[in-house]
């Protein structure tokens, strides 16, 4: 099965097109059930981080004023991605950031993102809900590092996407839950996944 890449950034809001910036990004590799590389930066975006943001992440003006700059990190995080399709939990957010830092030096996004929580609405409607904390409490996946920094997120985000493609296999007899699938999946009407799953466990 080919890599998939797992981002989460940390940012200084919800939105660039209200000039907010990434101040961290995580990425996790997952192939064939286990995580395979990782990369993860603070970065600087020459912006003022505000206090609300500092007590939910625990990231400083202080601790992203020594980091590297950011049209230097997400250089990096592009070539590190590649041409792998990636995967984030609430990925509307994610890919915002991804494709509006990217754009700022010129680089290209072209991987299509798919969303854990989406994919996970439809497999798993019984969850108690759809936040990556409590889906990763579900089942009951092990939690790592601070919640709300970046790569502690895209680890969780990996080990969901893990546990997804193997219910996939070995619970609706998918045998090659790919990327593509996942993306399928998330824009599959609810009351429709049971007949996709049975188109895929035939094919």
């Amino acid at each position: 099965m080919s890599p998939i890449a797992v981002i989460d950034f940390e940012t200084t809001g919800l939105s660039p097109d209200h000039g907010d910036r990434a101040t961290e990004v995580a990425i996790v590799m997952v192939q064939g059930g286990r995580v395979v590389d990782r990369f993860q930066s603070l970065m600087n975006a020459g912006v003022r981080i505000p206090s609300f943001i500092t007590q939910l992440t625990g990231i400083t003006n202080a601790m992203v004023a020594t980091a590297p700059d950011a049209a230097q990190v997400m250089a990096e995080a592009s070539r590190f991605v590649g041409k792998s399709p990636m995967v984030a939990h609430n990925a509307s957010f994610d890919r915002k950031f991804w494709v509006a830092e990217l754009a700022r030096r010129g680089l290209p996004a072209p991987q299509p993102f798919a969303c854990t929580m989406l994919v996970s609405r439809r497999l798993y409607p019984q969850a108690p809900n759809h936040k990556l904390g409590s889906l990763v409490d579900y089942h009951r996946l092990p939690r790592l590092g601070t919640a709300h920094r970046a790569l502690a997120d895209a680890e969780m985000a990996a080990a969901l996407v893990n546990q997804i493609q193997h219910d996939l296999r070995t619970c609706h007899g998918v045998a090659n839950p790919n990327h593509a699938l996942l993306m399928t999946l998330q824009r599959c009407a609810k009351p429709a996944v049971s007949a996709l799953m049975a188109k895929y466990a035939n094919a």
